[in-house]
């Protein structure tokens, strides 16, 4: 998944909440394949909460206990998706940059 000589941004923090990157030409690969579950999971989490939030939002009986509840646990997964947007963004954008490069 990571075009030659480029990083990806990996769907996890590091250490003080610092981006984690990759480097490797083995798509298949232990730490990619790990990389794309965990996008996956994150990306299943945040349709998940979405369909949580409408309900919620439908409760005239939810209380601001759960309100809060549920923007700090969509906050946590748009967070998440937004991650994986850019790191996919970026991947996409180098390789079309190195498709167009190998046109010429």
């Amino acid at each position: 998944m990571t075009p030659q000589n480029e990083l990806r941004l990996l769907p996890w923090a590091g250490p003080d909440g610092k981006p984690c990157y990759l480097s490797t030409d083995d798509s298949g690969g232990y730490m990619s394949r790990l990389a794309d579950n965990i996008e996956a999971v994150q990306l299943g989490t945040a349709a998940d909460l979405v369909e949580q939030v409408a309900v919620v939002l439908g409760d005239r009986d939810a209380g601001p206990e759960d309100l809060h509840r549920m923007l700090t646990e969509l906050t946590g997964a748009l967070r998440d998706v937004l991650r994986v947007a850019t790191s996919r963004g970026h991947l996409l954008a180098v390789s079309e940059l190195q498709s167009t490069a190998s046109l010429r």
